[in-house]
């Protein structure tokens, strides 16, 4: 499973999406808006009228928790539920105006570590909800190891992760279970604290929660805290990720999720996040890690598992300064798919040449596929030799194939002579060679 973290704007948004299928008998306002600086918020709130008629809540939407402990969350002006339109909309433009320090730990209210240093640049406002401490409950679920977990707590916040163990009721939950199972062990496990009047309205909240984690494909779902007011439900805050494998056959459920860069991390490259969308439309896996393009050493590796065997050969024999990328292509990808992660590869590996004169190299590598057939990505990855070969020359590329499968020889026979009639350099090898072979000849050549 691969995960993949999203907003809080957009987990909101999938869940109210499908609200009267997961919870019918709860209501939901959904009322959020998600803003990069105060002209946007403003021009929301012609359209969104409850912008101007309720007091609000404002705080970045950028992957990091912590927030309220960070002072970045504005729920107050001179008393909490009193934020206007006007001061959040002055809000947002002060914090977005420059680089803003978070920090991700914390010794009671006391920050430790280093912080984080980055701009600010999306924002989720909502309405103010007024509630009691009573009212505001926990609840998540995620995977863990062949188990599906669902974690419950009478207590939502920003402590409920300092006394977990205390706090916090787990139920375990296979893949095999059935609705019916899923539900008696739910309700079974409420958490003894809970109110006893919301205690069957927390066991049908769960069940739903835990249903709609499972079919929308989220790797993980967390809503800490959501506030039970009889059958209404507001969601005060939520982390979620996504299942990203899943997402090809997700794309109506999810609606149009991007997968962002968290708050001070490099933001990725046009390639990389090309290669994420066309990985989101296919049931084939395409992942591209860059790690230092400059650098002279590519791989174009079959296989989630060959990929880190590939780049920890590399380290260990040439040094990770030596070494480009990291990523895989899988599970039986078409002929156009491959083409376009090779051509992303090649145009990234040919921009410049080696800084100390060396001639660059391309690993294409993989174990014995089970059923990918061979043939065809490799007809994907010679028409991108035709588009790129002056430029693999001009940089002095080096190419080493070491492939097995279904049609692995017609494969094989195929890009050598392709490589061979555009002039290029290609040493191509079978499964009686080892997996990582190529990577040795490649560096004492």
């Amino acid at each position: 499973m691969a995960q993949k973290a999203i907003r809080e704007y957009d987990a909101k948004s999938i869940l109210a999406k499908h609200w009267d299928k997961y919870f019918p008998d709860f209501t939901y306002a959904y009322e959020t808006v998600m803003v990069q600086n105060g002209s946007e918020l403003t021009e929301a709130a012609k359209d969104k009228k409850w912008l101007n008629e309720k007091a609000l809540v404002a705080k970045p939407d950028m992957l990091f928790g912590k927030r309220g402990k960070n002072d970045l969350v504005l729920f107050r002006d001179t008393k909490p539920g009193d934020v206007s339109l006007a001061k959040a909309t002055s809000w947002i433009d002060e914090k977005s105006s420059e680089k803003q320090s978070v920090y991700f730990s914390f010794d009671g209210d006391t920050p430790t570590g280093e912080p984080s240093v980055d701009m600010l640049t999306h924002f989720i406002v909502e309405p103010f909800t007024p509630h009691e401490q009573a009212e505001e409950y926990y609840i998540s679920a995620t995977v863990v190891g062949d188990m599906d977990m669902l974690y419950m707590s009478a207590e939502g916040g920003m402590e409920v992760e300092e006394g977990w163990d205390d706090k916090v009721t787990e139920v375990a939950f296979a893949i095999t279970d059935t609705e019916e199972q899923i539900a008696s062990k739910i309700k079974a496990n409420i958490p003894a604290d809970v109110a006893q009047k919301d205690k069957a309205a927390y066991a049908e909240f769960a069940i739903g929660f835990f249903k709609a984690y499972r079919e929308l494909n989220f790797a993980y779902l967390e809503i800490n805290p959501f506030v039970m007011q009889g059958n209404k439900i507001e969601l005060l805050d939520m982390v979620a990720k996504l299942d990203d494998t899943a997402g090809f056959m997700m794309v109506e459920e999810w609606g149009d999720i991007e997968y962002p860069t968290a708050f001070g991390m490099e933001a990725k490259s046009p390639e990389v996040e090309a290669i994420e969308e066309a990985d989101a439309k296919t049931g084939a896996s395409l992942k591209l890690t860059l790690l230092k393009p400059e650098a002279r050493i590519w791989t174009m590796v079959a296989g989630g598992g060959a990929s880190v065997v590939y780049a920890d050969t590399i380290a260990d024999m040439a040094g990770i300064d030596d070494l480009a990328n990291y990523g895989e292509y899988s599970g039986g990808p078409t002929t156009g798919e491959t083409k376009f992660y090779a051509e992303t590869l090649l145009d990234l590996m040919t921009r410049e040449k080696d800084p100390q004169g060396r001639g660059k190299v391309m690993i294409i590598g993989g174990a014995i596929a089970n059923f990918t057939d061979v043939a065809k990505t490799f007809t994907g990855i010679i028409q991108a030799f035709e588009v790129y070969a002056e430029k693999m020359k001009a940089v002095d590329l080096k190419i080493y194939v070491r492939r097995g499968g279904p049609n692995y020889e017609k494969g094989l026979k195929d890009i050598k002579e392709a490589a061979d009639r555009l002039g290029l350099y290609i040493e191509v090898y079978g499964p009686e060679t080892h997996v990582t072979d190529i990577v040795r000849m490649a560096l004492e050549k």
